[in-house]
């Protein structure tokens, strides 16, 4: 199907990442899933074309649901990346002053990245968790009180409510990238990035290193590193890398090579165009 799967509802930040990719392929609509493991199923069971899914946010870090997928549950490849502005929103119905406002809607990360402007312009304003800043404005609108929400400007706009303050994140440069996955690689450009994981099954001094000297022995700028549990043995590790470069780049394909000769686990989650904004 020519379908975008992301992780729904309408409204969400998935959904704004969603629209920024389909704006580059406007033969695509959107499909709304309820969770991340859903949109791999569509990809892979020919439901959606391909997927948006959010991977790392500049304030909260990694999506772990998201990595752990790649490392263990799908041969899914990244194609694109989407860097989306964290802009939230105080809103409420029509006509409502914020001096009125009894009770707060929001998602709690959402309620967490606001904290100082709730403090300050809210104080003693009862709170109430959502389950997502789609859901936040909508419950705030069923409301019998006079109850308001923080949200996105695309909830705002489908639930009819007014925008009481913009731009209320303690953190005015939050942003969260999010990856396109399908089932086949992205062609190089000449300005790519590949993302890849590595492990090991011997656990002696000089590993990590040796295989990151690989890289710099190339001179391939490795733009992120971090670690996640094996699942397999407790204190073992993946080790998931972003490089500059694509995977049928000739210098990096060779250093891929050797760095998978020196682990005991190595797997490609792809190479994709890197972000322009």
């Amino acid at each position: 199907m020519n379908l975008i799967a992301y992780l729904g509802p309408p409204g969400t930040f998935s959904e704004e990442a969603a629209l920024a990719y389909a704006a580059t392929r406007p033969e695509l609509g959107l499909l709304s899933l309820t969770s991340i493991p859903a949109v791999v199923t569509a990809i892979e069971t020919g439901a959606a074309l391909v997927g948006v899914l959010p991977i790392e946010n500049l304030l909260e870090g990694s999506v772990t649901y998201t990595l752990d997928l790649l490392i263990h549950e799908t041969s899914l490849q990244i194609v694109g990346e989407i860097v989306i502005p964290i802009r939230q929103y105080l809103v409420a119905r029509p006509g409502m002053s914020l001096n009125a406002i009894e009770v707060l809607y929001a998602h709690p990360q959402s309620l967490g990245q606001c904290r100082r402007f709730v403090e300050r312009c809210l104080p003693g304003v009862a709170t109430v968790a959502s389950l997502s800043n789609s859901a936040a404005p909508a419950e705030a609108v069923a409301d019998d009180r006079k109850a308001a929400a923080i949200s996105t400007l695309r909830a705002a706009e489908l639930t009819g409510t007014h925008i009481l303050a913009r731009d209320i994140a303690d953190n005015l440069g939050n942003v969260t990238r999010f990856i396109v996955l399908a089932t086949a690689d992205a062609p190089p450009t000449g300005d790519d990035k590949t993302s890849f994981c590595f492990g090991f099954t011997e656990d002696r001094a000089g590993t990590l290193v040796g295989a990151l000297l690989e890289l710099a022995e190339a001179n391939i700028n490795m733009t992120k590193l971090e670690s996640r549990p094996s699942k397999a043995v407790l204190g073992q590790y993946i080790f998931l890398v972003d490089v500059n470069g694509h995977r049928e780049d000739p210098h990096v394909k060779q250093t891929l090579e050797r760095i998978s000769a020196k682990t005991g686990m190595f797997k490609v989650f792809g190479s994709y165009p890197r972000w322009k904004a």
